[in-house]
């Protein structure tokens, strides 16, 4: 999730490829990219593709200034 500078988030998935979406709000960012999950991996699954597993872990930092 990434704030963006205009205002609104900017929501994507690493595991999934170009799965990306975003919202006005927080909140609306992550129904909006659990929906685009949801219909990312029902895609896959039509074409008979396998869903990818990745093990990604995601930690912000912050740094000194």
């Amino acid at each position: 999730m990434e704030r963006e500078e205009d205002g609104g988030y900017h929501a994507f998935c690493p595991a999934l490829r170009g799965c990306h979406s975003q919202g006005d709000t927080y909140e609306e960012a992550v129904q909006n990219i659990t929906e685009a999950v949801q219909l990312y991996i029902e895609s896959l699954k039509a074409r008979s593709e396998p869903v990818p597993c990745e093990d990604v872990i995601i930690k912000p930092i912050h740094v000194a200034a």
